[in-house]
């Protein structure tokens, strides 16, 4: 009875989030990644409230559901409206940054360690059939009912309800009529971001302590559980909460609270399977969202001659003539991280499908190489190509189900997938050693002889990334590549044309999973050591901005952005707390002002760099509509 009222206390708080969620989605039809963030702040809020200032539970609320519409508002300015024309996933990454800067400011301000949420009320005060609970977790319930039953009164009784609901209907109807979008979206944003804190406090005063790193899980959760119960209606997202709340009470009460993760991202993974419009709501029809003018559209990825091509690898090889043992550490992670962000150049630049969830191609590289060099006795090069081969395999199979779907719910399937694998690297301990990690992962061989000097590691990963670039370039310019390319400028125009995008999509998933796989043995050769915690989501966050920040079309792009934002970083290690939030504004300010990265034309400097790198030429016409009519002339051969 006990593991039942814990799943509905859970559940109550699950479904507050997963409320916001959905009302959000209905709304403007986004997925707001930054909800759980809001959730985690109005819980240091709340602690800050409570044990420092020592305000009553009333007082408490006040003020958290003060502080996070604000926080509410402020996401919807930032990083919403300037975006509204832009395809949802624009929005979405939006979101996601703005996310990644409240959690790292929050723990700036708040710290980084677990604060003890002081007991405002009763935990066993109340006995029946010799099951004893609190008054907390009736005032836990009871909040929870209450915030949603004035919710659907304010959204059926209103007048700014009834404006709320035409424009989850039809938002362009809306806007005929003369409803402020607007301004009804913002609403929304400010009345999820609402329920999310007084989530966060009722969940702090529960387990009797917070953190501000406690928001990704939760935001996972609650777009879960709104998931579960259908996207967009609310009643069924009160039903998923509950349904997600009871099977984690019950799932840590037998296996333990390592099991938690494992079973939202596995419940995502399974509805976004089998039912993705879920119990309660509608399979969605999501629009096709074509990347062309919000990654792509405002500049063509600048071109290497072949002798300047030449010429910056004979510099990269010829480095540790003039470097030392540091920077040549360094190096070698700077070229395995690139390795790993051209996996993503590969789904999202070429196909147009931003993947979210790449440490987990990362990590299943990683452990399948460790594993068959530490306990197989396998060479590293069989190892190596192994590792590529099964993350491809395992990434492709989780997310298969979920391609015959469009916009941000593949993106969200991949982040699932990402974050269930480095949960069942936790679970499994027979295979993985669990949270005690692998120790002892020798250095690569070469011709039998171990690269174990910092030289060697340094020289062995150029080389592997100057291979795969070409690869990946070459893969780029052929017949696959402008296929490709029609799928990303318009899924509609290259389904009529004969093409599959959806296979196009996986194909392009499973060839950048077998790249990550890659980088992972080299990773795992390069630490030496593997536990699950090194494949979080701040993995997958720093490969999405990585490739964003050099330019997504371009594989070239990968390096510039690794060499910036993992290499330049080290020479900084004072400041190594402040890296996420680094990363964070980077990857915001890139969305709003640079989409198309470094490493592509803007008009004041392309043609200067033209001159340098081809010579003056004749002819005129824009670059991105010849390549336009290329692409069509290709598919319609």
């Amino acid at each position: 009875m006990d593991i039942l009222l814990a799943g509905i206390v859970s559940g109550s708080t699950y479904a507050l989030l997963a409320v916001g969620v959905s009302l959000v989605f209905g709304v403007s039809n986004i997925v707001n990644f930054a909800a759980g963030s809001v959730f985690a702040a109005g819980a240091m809020m709340g602690w800050f409230l409570a044990a420092v200032l020592a305000w009553p539970l009333w007082a408490v609320l006040v003020g958290v559901i003060v502080f996070t519409s604000l926080l509410g508002w402020l996401i919807f300015v930032v990083a919403v409206r300037p975006l509204r024309a832009a395809p949802g996933i624009a929005v979405l990454l939006a979101t996601f940054a703005v996310g990644i800067i409240l959690d790292n400011t929050s723990q700036r301000v708040f710290g980084a360690e677990t604060r003890r949420f002081p007991s405002l009320l009763e935990r066993s005060n109340f006995e029946l059939f010799g099951f004893r609970f609190g008054t907390i977790a009736l005032v836990i319930i009871g909040v929870a009912v209450v915030c949603v039953t004035v919710l659907a009164w304010v959204l059926a009784r209103t007048r700014i309800g009834r404006a709320i609901r035409a424009t989850s209907q039809d938002r362009d109807a809306a806007a005929q009529m003369g409803i402020p979008v607007d301004r009804v979206q913002a609403i929304s944003f400010v009345i999820a971001s609402a329920l999310g804190g007084v989530a966060g406090v009722l969940v702090g005063m529960y387990f009797s302590n917070v953190a501000p790193t406690m928001g990704f899980t939760a935001g996972v959760q609650a777009f879960a559980a709104a998931t579960i119960g259908g996207l967009g209606s609310l009643p069924g997202a009160i039903v998923g909460g509950l349904i997600l709340g009871v099977a984690e009470a019950f799932g840590v009460a037998l296996w333990g609270d390592s099991v938690r993760q494992l079973i939202t991202f596995g419940a995502l993974i399974l509805v976004l399977w089998v039912r993705p419009g879920g119990i309660l709501g509608r399979v969605p029809v999501v629009a096709s969202e074509p990347m062309t003018g919000t990654f792509f559209g405002a500049g063509k990825p600048l071109r290497l001659n072949r002798w300047v091509a030449v010429g910056l690898i004979a510099a990269g090889a010829l480095l540790p003539l003039v470097v030392g043992d540091y920077v040549l550490r360094t190096g070698a992670l700077v070229w395995i991280y690139a390795l790993f962000a051209l996996s993503v150049t590969i789904a999202g630049g070429f196909a147009g499908q931003i993947v979210l969830g790449q440490a987990g191609a990362l990590a299943i590289g990683a452990y399948t190489s460790a594993l068959l060099v530490t306990k197989g006795g396998w060479d590293f090069w069989a190892s190596f190509v192994a590792a590529g081969l099964v993350a491809a395999i395992f990434s492709v199979l989780l997310t298969a189900p979920t391609w015959r779907l469009r916009g941000h719910y593949v993106s969200m399937a991949t982040l699932a997938t990402g974050a269930f694998i480095a949960a069942l690297a936790l679970n499994l301990q027979d295979i993985t050693n669990g949270a005690r990690g692998i120790y002892g992962i020798p250095r690569p061989t070469f011709f039998g002889a171990p690269v174990s000097s910092a030289i060697g590691m340094y020289l062995l990963t150029f080389a592997v990334l100057v291979v795969a670039l070409v690869i990946v370039a070459r893969l780029g310019s052929s017949h696959l590549g402008r296929t490709w390319a029609a799928v990303r400028e318009d899924e509609v125009a290259a389904a009529s044309s004969g093409i599959h995008p959806a296979a196009y999509k996986s194909l392009a998933f499973g060839l950048g999973s077998v790249i990550a796989g890659f980088a992972g043995a080299l990773y795992a050769s390069q630490v030496t050591y593997l536990e699950p915690s090194q494949f979080g989501i701040s993995l997958s966050v720093l490969a999405v901005t990585i490739a964003i920040l050099g330019g997504l079309r371009a594989p070239m792009g990968a390096v510039v952005g690794a060499v910036i934002l993992v290499g330049i970083p080290e020479f900084f290690r004072a400041f190594a707390d402040w890296r996420l939030l680094f990363y964070g504004v980077l990857l915001l300010v890139l969305i709003l002002w640079r989409p198309q990265g470094l490493w592509a034309h803007s008009d004041p400097l392309a043609r200067a760099w033209g001159r340098i790198v081809r010579g003056p030429r004749g002819g005129g016409g824009s670059d991105t509509g010849r390549e336009a009519t290329a692409v069509r002339e290709e598919v319609v051969s």
